[in-house]
């Protein structure tokens, strides 16, 4: 499962062009029997993703949770804190559910403040060194700074930065899907 914001919910290109579709295509090419459900909204944030997390916990049942959330924390100058209070909360939601957590990490423009944009890129490090789970600390590096890749408002990535995302996903859900 995917619980993510408008980077895993394709926007401004079409859903099947999205790297979460890609991921689904991806384990039907290597005949691997895992289903993908993307519980993924534009705009969301950490508060919005763990407040929904025990209902889709309840309902999928997933043995990965793929983690994708923080962005929009950090765009709205969220408390950092909060942020990394409820990445660690999703990641103990997994724990107590028999669930692998994976995190995609996310920076923020420079124009934010160094110290608040190295804070904000820590909290996801923190997080992941906390629990031992895998970590991608920036899920757009080599794409970002892209213009090509990136749609007009230099924020969400086009379909043709789609491969690239899911191969950054891939490298760290690949190893997990095999695990008891």
């Amino acid at each position: 499962m995917v619980v993510g914001d408008s980077i895993s919910a394709a926007y401004g290109i079409a859903e099947e062009d999205g790297w979460v579709q890609l991921l689904r295509e991806r384990l039907a090419d290597n005949n691997l029997p895992h289903q993908v459900i993307n519980a993924s909204i534009s705009g969301d944030t950490t508060s919005g993703g763990l407040a929904r997390l025990p209902k889709a916990f309840d309902k999928h049942q997933p043995d990965i949770l793929v983690i994708e959330l923080g962005g929009n924390d950090g765009l709205r100058g969220l408390s950092l804190k909060k942020m990394r209070n409820n990445l660690s909360a999703m990641v103990k939601l997994c724990q107590v559910n028999d669930c692998q957590a994976v995190l995609l990490g996310m920076r923020i423009p420079s124009n934010y403040g160094q110290a608040y944009a190295e804070r904000f890129q820590g909290s996801f490090a923190r997080v992941a060194e906390e629990f031992d789970i895998p970590l991608s600390p920036f899920f757009l590096e080599g794409v970002a700074t892209e213009e090509e890749l990136m749609q007009a408002d230099g924020i969400h990535p086009e379909e043709a930065a789609q491969p690239i995302l899911l191969d950054t996903a891939w490298t760290l859900i690949e190893p997990l899907l095999n695990q008891p």
